[in-house]
């Protein structure tokens, strides 16, 4: 699995002209089953992703095809963990806190 740190290279304003386009990357990724959770750091100065297990190749790949990382908007850096403990419940968790 990955987690994928992203910082902001580029102002706020400039971030907001690719969100949406983003969001649409990510909903693509979400259906693909490659993503598992993501959303803004706090205060908003880049992101988090967390990944399903895959190849990094693979990861790679896929990455080059957020137009955030296209156009120059933000850098991540990309940390492999291997996930050997969840919490019970973990989805639905997610959803009780929104």
């Amino acid at each position: 699995m990955f987690l994928l740190l992203s910082r902001y290279l580029k102002p706020a304003a400039e971030v907001d002209r690719h969100l949406e386009a983003h969001r649409a990357f990510l909903d693509r990724q979400y259906a693909a089953g490659t993503f598992i959770v993501s959303g803004p750091l706090v205060p908003r100065t880049g992101g988090v992703i967390v990944t399903a297990d895959l190849p990094r190749e693979q990861l790679d790949a896929i990455m080059q095809d957020d137009p955030f990382v296209r156009e120059g908007v933000s850098a991540y850096e990309i940390l492999e963990f291997a996930a050997t403990k969840r919490a019970e419940g973990f989805l639905a968790a997610l959803e009780a806190n929104r």
